[in-house]
C-alpha cells in the first residue's frame, strides 16, 4: 500500500480509501444477511490497511528523526483519544432502535460511516504531499520554505529523493533481521492495545460488575490517560533524543498493571490496573513506531519497513481479538496472561536491538565502521 501511494500521492490515496472505507461502514448498516457482511468487512480490512502506514511514512518523510516521536503520539493518541469516547457514542446511538425501522446497531455503523466520509473529503482540502513534491498540492509552504525543509532532513539522513522503484530491492529489505524486531515491537504492543479496545467493556461488565452504560464510559477516562503519557513521552524523548528508556518504561507498568487487575480484590484497584495496562500499550506504539523510524535509511527501505510493521499490527489485532473470552470471566487469566508475555517480549525484542545498536555506534564513534550506507549515521536509542 505504501508503494501505492507513493506513486499516487498521499493526498489522492489517503483521500479514497478514507471515503472508501467510509461508504463500506455504512454499508454494515444495511446489510440484509451475514454474506454481505462478510464481504464488507473484507472490503473494510482492504481500505483500512493502507491508512496507517502511509500517514506514518508520510509523517516520517517530513520531518528529521529527533522530531519524530511527539508527532507519531500526536497522530496515534489523538486516534485513541477519540475511539476512547467511541463506547460512549455507540452506547447512545444504540438508542436509536427502532427509528426508520432500523436496529440500534445499524445505526451505530451508519453515523460514524457518515462521519468517515465527511473527515475524509474535508482532509482533501488540508493534506500534503511528500516533501519534494508539496509544492503540487496546495500553498501549505513556498519554494524557500521547502528548500529548507528538504535540505533539513538531506542533512539528517539522504534519503529525500527516492530512487526509481526496483522491486528486486524493495523486497530485499526483508533480508535485514532487525525488520521483523521492529514489526514485532509493533504487532505485540498492538495486541494489548486490540485486546483493550474490544474487551475492556466487557471485563468491567463481567469482572468489575459495573452496568453495561457504566462500563461504556469508564471506558473512555483509560484513553485520555493513555494520551497524556503516550505525548509527554514523545515529546521528552524528542527532547532527549532516546526511545529504549520509555519503551522499558510502558512494558514495566503494563506488567504491573496486568497484576492488578488480575490479582487485586478491590474494584478500584483493578480499574486501576487498566489504566496501566492502556496506558502503557498505547503510548508504547507511537514509541516503537519512532524507534523504527530513526533506524532505517532510504525511503523505499523506509515504506517497506511501514508496511511490515502495519501487518504485525494486523496479526496483533486477530491475536489480541480473541484473548478475552466469555468463558474465561470473570478473572479473564489467560487474556491477561497473554498481555503480560506481549509486553515482555516487547522489551527483550527493544533490548536486542538497543544493545547491537549501541556496539554499533561505538564502532562508528572510531571510525571503523559506516553504518545504514551513509556516512556520519548514527543509530539511535
Amino acid at each position: 500500500m505504501t508503494v501505492v501511494a507513493k506513486k499516487l500521492g498521499p493526498r489522492n490515496f489517503l483521500t479514497g480509501i478514507v471515503v472508501s472505507w467510509g461508504l463500506v461502514m455504512v454499508g454494515h448498516g444495511l446489510v440484509p444477511n451475514w454474506r454481505v457482511m462478510l464481504a464488507l468487512r473484507c472490503l473494510l480490512g482492504i481500505f483500512e490497511a493502507g491508512f496507517f502506514s502511509t500517514c506514518v511514512y508520510l509523517l516520517s518523510t517530513w520531518y528529521v528523526r529527533r522530531e519524530v516521536a511527539k508527532r507519531n503520539a500526536a497522530f496515534y493518541l489523538l486516534g485513541s483519544f477519540f475511539a476512547g469516547f467511541g463506547g460512549i457514542l455507540a452506547y447512545g446511538v444504540s438508542k436509536m432502535d427502532g427509528i426508520a425501522g432500523k436496529e440500534g446497531w445499524r445505526w451505530i455503523f451508519i453515523i460514524e460511516g457518515v462521519i468517515t466520509v465527511a473527515m475524509g473529503l474535508i482532509a482533501f482540502f488540508f493534506l500534503v504531499d511528500f516533501p519534494e513534491k508539496a509544492m503540487n498540492s496546495w500553498r501549505f509552504l513556498n519554494e524557500d520554505d521547502l528548500k529548507i525543509i528538504v535540505d533539513r532532513v538531506e542533512r539528517d539522513r539522504s534519503d529525500v529523493v527516492a530512487p526509481p522503484f526496483k522491486l528486486g530491492e524493495y523486497l530485499r529489505n526483508g533480508l535485514d533481521w532487525k525488520v521483523y524486531l521492529f514489526a514485532a515491537n509493533f504487532g505485540l504492543s498492538s495486541v494489548v492495545t486490540y485486546a483493550a479496545a474490544y474487551f475492556l467493556p466487557i471485563v468491567l461488565r463481567d469482572g468489575l460488575h459495573f452496568s453495561v452504560a457504566a462500563a461504556q464510559c469508564l471506558s473512555t477516562p483509560c484513553y485520555v490517560f493513555a494520551s497524556i503519557i503516550g505525548y509527554s513521552q514523545g515529546y521528552w524523548s524528542d527532547k532527549i533524543n532516546m526511545r529504549t528508556p520509555f519503551i522499558l518504561f510502558n512494558c514495566l507498568i503494563e506488567v504491573i498493571g496486568v497484576a492488578v487487575l488480575g490479582f487485586a480484590t478491590q474494584n478500584p484497584a483493578r480499574y486501576f490496573g487498566a489504566f496501566l495496562i492502556i496506558g502503557g500499550a498505547n503510548a508504547n506504539i507511537a514509541l516503537v513506531l519512532t524507534y523504527q523510524a530513526n533506524n532505517i535509511v532510504g525511503q523505499w527501505r523506509r515504506a517497506f519497513c511501514s508496511a511490515t510493521i502495519v501487518g504485525a499490527g494486523g496479526m496483533g489485532g486477530i491475536i489480541g481479538s480473541l484473548t478475552f473470552r466469555s468463558q474465561d470471566a470473570p478473572d479473564y487469566r489467560p487474556g491477561l496472561y497473554t498481555c503480560l508475555v506481549a509486553a515482555i517480549m516487547v522489551a527483550l525484542s527493544v533490548t536486542t536491538t538497543t544493545t547491537h545498536f549501541y556496539f554499533k555506534n561505538k564502532k562508528q564513534a572510531k571510525g571503523l565502521i559506516v553504518l545504514e550506507g551513509l556516512e556520519g549515521f548514527r543509530y539511535t536509542y
